[in-house]
């Protein structure tokens, strides 16, 4: 399969900027409807507000959405897009509620203040990435066990769990396609002594950032 990115969970922020407040909001979506679930409670949540500019990307579909919801055309729906576009997230709502504070900002001011409330929403949220994962157990003496992880993360793999019993065991998650070569490395690094079994392969989200 073909990896993907998307946000790790919901976020909320809130940037200040001359005195108007932009409240950015992440909310991870598998559809289009979905999205529009979260924006109609939006709207009605903040029906006081002088904006409400939203952006969306489907998987499914290949749906890009965005509204400037009043702002001079440019200057909001598409810079929230253009994040996510840069940054290749999919299945992601972005909602930038403006609440003017009685300064003007111009259109630069606009596209910068909506494209960072944007970045800081999904700062907060996370990155995850989405690809077939093989699971794996990674057994080793107390002694290895520092140099063994720090080596395993070296190599790609992310630990899902750690079990401290009469020996260390990893439980490992691996670029499917990589788990051989990664067993190999384990291996030469534990000079043999470490004891790798793979379980299975799943399809899963993992947060990289």
């Amino acid at each position: 399969m073909k990896e993907y990115h998307i946000p790790t969970a919901a976020a909320e922020v809130e940037v200040i900027e001359k005195r108007s407040r932009f409240i950015g909001r992440i909310y991870p979506v598998t559809t289009e409807a979905e999205a529009q679930e979260h924006l109609t409670a939006l709207r009605a949540e903040h029906r006081a507000a002088n904006h409400n500019v939203f952006a969306y990307v489907i998987q499914e579909g290949n749906i890009l959405r965005y509204s400037d919801d009043g702002e001079p055309q440019g200057t909001a729906g598409q810079p929230v897009l253009n994040v996510f576009v840069k940054e290749e997230i999919t299945n992601v709502l972005c909602t930038v509620t403006r609440y003017f504070g009685g300064t003007l900002l111009g259109a630069g001011g606009l596209v910068r203040a909506y494209a960072q409330t944007a970045k800081a929403a999904l700062d907060a949220a996370g990155i995850s990435v989405v690809r077939e994962w093989q699971r794996l157990t990674l057994g080793c003496s107390y002694p290895q066990y520092e140099r063994l992880s720090k080596t395993a993360i070296d190599h790609g793999a992310v630990i899902e769990a750690t079990d401290f019993a009469a020996d260390v065991t990893l439980t490992l998650l691996v670029p499917a396609p990589e788990a051989a070569a990664f067993c190999v490395q384990m291996a030469e690094a534990s000079a043999g002594t470490a004891v790798v079994a793979e379980l299975e392969v799943v399809e899963i989200p993992v947060p990289v950032g």
